[in-house]
């Protein structure tokens, strides 16, 4: 059986507030395999971006392990890629400028750099808009931009912390199409977290619910589709079976929040 890409192991954390000690996770394992696109769901206050920052190195467990390919995580790593809500491009510098920040940075080869963010570029639809600047794009414009920023240090392992929740409707599913075409042609590892559950749903191969604060893993569901391949996210809406995980999932949660 292949190594877990990601693996939180027995994981509880605990951080102090002006209101004292509070328990944010307790005791919380889940186990994320290369290729998978994995949702979180779960109740507000119940740990889901907080997963996301220990995965990232920004946080330290109290308590268990957090592993990416079997290695424990002590900090950032250009193998993870963080894409969040807003997408803090900076104003002053071009659509391609953007994307070549995380390279800079990194101390990555910039002429192999330049390469992969012109082809991320065109992958996204937004070649001819290369040498424009952010407050040229629309919205889902500007998020395609910082996913390309995103990838362009090609990691491993994309963390997704609810990056269409500031988009109408049909840019949010234009654009989810977009990002699950693109990750799964790359074979990339992606973990979303979303208040959203027709999103997780119609983009995820598995959802993963979370109990209310301190937050655990209270029950993980497979999402299949009888079609002999995976649809697309906007196929999947329309699929019988769609229907019936919503239904069963969202009943979870709705007792959870009485």
């Amino acid at each position: 059986m292949a190594q877990p890409r990601i693996a939180l192991e027995q994981v509880s954390l605990h951080y102090l507030s002006p209101q004292g000690e509070t328990q944010a996770l307790h005791d919380l394992s889940l186990a994320v395999e290369p290729g998978e696109f994995v949702s979180i769901v779960g109740p507000s206050g119940s740990g889901k971006s907080t997963i996301l920052s220990l995965i990232a190195g920004i946080l330290e467990p109290t308590r268990g392990r957090v592993l990416l390919d079997g290695q424990p995580v002590t900090g950032p790593s250009r193998r993870v890629g963080y894409m969040l809500q807003r997408d803090y491009l900076f104003e002053w510098r071009t659509v391609r400028e953007n994307g070549l920040i995380g390279p800079e940075i990194q101390g990555i080869d910039l002429t192999r750099a330049r390469q992969r963010v012109d082809q991320l570029l065109e992958q996204t639809g937004l070649s001819s808009f290369a040498a424009a600047y952010p407050d040229q794009l629309s919205g889902g414009m500007r998020q395609r931009a910082a996913l390309v920023r995103t990838l362009a240090i090609d990691p491993d392992l994309l963390l997704l912390d609810e990056p269409f929740s500031a988009l109408d409707f049909q840019t949010r599913l234009t654009l989810a199409d977009e990002i699950h075409r693109i990750l799964k042609q790359a074979g990339k590892t992606a973990l979303l977290v979303t208040h959203d559950l027709s999103e997780a749903i119609a983009l995820s191969d598995r959802v993963v619910v979370l109990s209310r604060r301190p937050g655990r893993v209270k029950s993980v569901h497979e999402i299949r589709f009888d079609l002999g391949r995976r649809p697309t996210p906007f196929e999947a809406r329309e699929r019988p079976e769609y229907s019936a995980y919503f239904q069963r999932i969202w009943q979870e949660l709705e007792v959870q929040g009485r």
